[in-house]
């Protein structure tokens, strides 16, 4: 027995020797071995584009064995889906991550406050502030009062969950969602909201050496003096999903694929309309894959696109194309579940649109059921004058030619005639 004891005791040891980055459970005060500092910059509105960007750098921060990630945070907020991607990448991430609102000028604003208080570590520059969480919808309004109760009440106990969490003062982070209020960094730290108040990132570096952080594996102290920064910068992938993941851009895209798209197959050869339509609706399409897009506003969509095509093929005297803006109307407003296009862009945008499918579908349907303007059958019904005595038998002059003609009647140089057939090439005429 003795034996068994002596040998299971040589290799634990000989795992914490050769093993540093296995913990065992319940141990403490276990430093970070990695020599660089991740900084992963997130500013401007929180979108799908924004929380890819921000995954994929915790997940480099992980593979590279990075001793901490501090996520730079300049934000509005933004989107409550990306939001809460974005707190659950934290979370889960085995490297210690800083939320910190810097520089000076920045702040940190609705989405904002949840993503600062679900840091490991929350840390504010001087002359920032953060608050302002109530939540609103994607243009800005209120939501209306049924649902924005229900909104309210879960983001408060989602966002008090977290605070709470990791030690921080939930009573004033549901505050901030329920009441819309703000404070500066040093009343942050004094309420316990954050950590740190420092000047610039050296100095939050400095702040963060010696600090202990409870990660899944145990307590964590951090060794910041001499690590190296590792800038993990958006690609070009990363930069057109952020412009793009906006539902007012991916909209506008979707419509302008439509309409050129509709525009080549109306008037085949035409090709530049096609091209740009294309390119438009596979950007559109690229964008909806991180958005919450609703599958019944898309196919009302494209029945408004099917209604306007049926219009050149059937003469519904304006019922086809009255039904496809409903339809379009319908579909824009519905396209998208939790975030809405801007109305006072939605607007504008279906009535030019619209307007642009109904034109071209009258100019489609007008050219379809034209007369023909040349051959034999253009001029069957044109109007000729006699230029030589036919009886019955003479010479005409139409459509800017000289025909052979007949007639039943005698038809004097001068007249003027009507051609109503055609034999070969020659014309049976009548007195016009």
């Amino acid at each position: 027995m003795a034996n068994i004891r002596a040998t299971l005791l040589i290799f634990i040891l000989l795992v914490a020797l050769f093993c540093p980055g296995l913990t065992v459970p319940g141990a403490s005060g276990i430093a970070v071995a990695g020599d660089e500092v991740m900084i992963i910059e997130l500013e401007g509105p929180i979108n799908p584009g924004t929380a890819l960007y921000v995954i994929r750098g915790l997940e480099k921060a992980k593979d590279e064995g990075a001793a901490l990630a501090i996520i730079r945070l300049d934000t509005p907020g933004g989107l409550a889906s990306s939001m809460r991607s974005i707190i659950k990448a934290i979370l889960n991430s085995p490297v210690p991550v800083v939320v910190y609102v810097g520089p000076s000028g920045a702040g940190a604003a609705s989405a904002g406050v949840m993503i600062t208080v679900a840091g490991h570590i929350a840390a504010m520059a001087k002359g920032t502030n953060i608050g302002a969480a109530h939540p609103v919808t994607a243009g800005g309004k209120d939501i209306p009062t049924t649902m924005s109760e229900k909104v309210v009440n879960d983001m408060a106990a989602y966002a008090r969950g977290i605070a709470e969490g990791k030690g921080r003062n939930g009573e004033w982070v549901e505050k901030a969602i329920r009441e819309s209020v703000s404070i500066t960094a040093d009343e942050a730290r004094e309420k316990n909201v954050v950590d740190l108040v420092v000047k610039d990132m050296d100095d939050l570096l400095k702040g963060l050496d010696g600090r202990e952080v409870n990660m899944p594996a145990g307590k964590i102290t951090l060794k910041t003096t001499d690590l190296k920064k590792a800038h993990f910068k958006p690609g070009l992938r990363d930069k057109i999903l952020k412009t793009i993941s906006d539902p007012n851009i991916a909209y506008i895209l979707m419509m302008i694929g439509l309409a050129g798209l509709y525009f080549e197959l109306s008037h085949p050869g035409a090709i530049f309309p096609g091209v740009i339509g294309a390119i438009s609706l596979i950007l559109a399409f690229f964008s909806f894959q991180t958005l919450p897009v609703n599958y019944a506003g898309l196919i009302l969509i494209v029945l408004a696109i099917i209604f306007f095509i049926a219009e050149v093929k059937v003469a519904s005297y304006g019922i086809l194309s009255i039904g496809g803006l409903i339809s379009l109307t319908l579909g824009s407003i519905m396209l998208f579940e939790d975030v809405g296009v801007s109305l006072k862009l939605m607007l504008p945008t279906i009535l030019l649109v619209g307007g642009f499918f109904v034109v071209v579908a009258g100019l489609a349907f007008k050219a379809i059921h034209r007369r023909p303007r040349g051959g034999t059958d253009g001029l069957l019904g044109e109007i000729g004058v006699v230029k030589e005595l036919i009886e019955p038998e003479g010479l005409i002059f139409v459509h800017g030619e000289y025909w052979r003609a007949i007639s039943e009647e005698r038809l004097e140089p001068g007249k003027k005639v009507e051609v109503t057939n055609v034999e070969g090439l020659m014309l049976k005429v009548k007195k016009a």
